[in-house]
């Protein structure tokens, strides 16, 4: 199979494969659910590209997803799910160089509201701009801000309490 050119349309979107996938994962709290989310994304991308301006492509990716996100969580029938004794095959996850820090980590960034984590995932991690947050989520700037204070604060708070602390003898 070719690897499309740069330029191309879908060119774009395979470069911008590993920054979705990161706010898939990050907005879903699992890797299986990020990946199905993410491909959802990319699918509805690819299906609706008329509708694309030619603006900016990673921000209408970004909010197609958190559209797709959020209409996911909606009151509804839900997903149908398998029964892991029924599952064949399953991978397991590469073990963390530290398991200890990746694990208060990842509870510190799941304690967050999905409102405050999405804004800490998207400018800590993504590296995007408040003004491109605040366009992707339809929020203003002034919440964008607001939702970052408080994500920052929480996982410091988070990780200076879960901290561990050594033991001495005592002198």
């Amino acid at each position: 199979m070719k690897t499309p050119a740069p330029e191309t349309f879908e060119g774009q979107i395979l470069a911008l494969l590993p920054s979705l996938r990161r706010y898939s994962r990050s907005l879903t709290r699992s890797d299986a659910e990020g990946e199905d989310l993410l491909q959802d994304c990319v699918e509805k991308v690819l299906a609706r590209r008329s509708q694309w301006r030619g603006l900016n492509l990673r921000g209408w990716a970004l909010t197609i997803m958190t559209n797709l996100y959020r209409n996911a969580r909606r009151p509804g029938p839900r997903s149908m799910t398998v029964d892991l004794d029924t599952a064949e095959n399953i991978a397991s996850p590469e073990t963390p160089s530290d398991p200890l820090e990746r694990a208060r980590l990842e509870d510190a960034l799941n304690s967050l509201s999905e409102e405050n984590r999405a804004v800490l995932m998207l400018v800590v991690i993504e590296g995007y701009t408040y003004s491109e947050v605040a366009a992707a989520l339809d929020i203003p700037i002034g919440t964008v801000m607001s939702r970052l204070s408080r994500a920052r604060q929480r996982v410091a708070e988070r990780m200076k309490a879960d901290n561990v602390i050594t033991l001495r003898r005592p002198k």
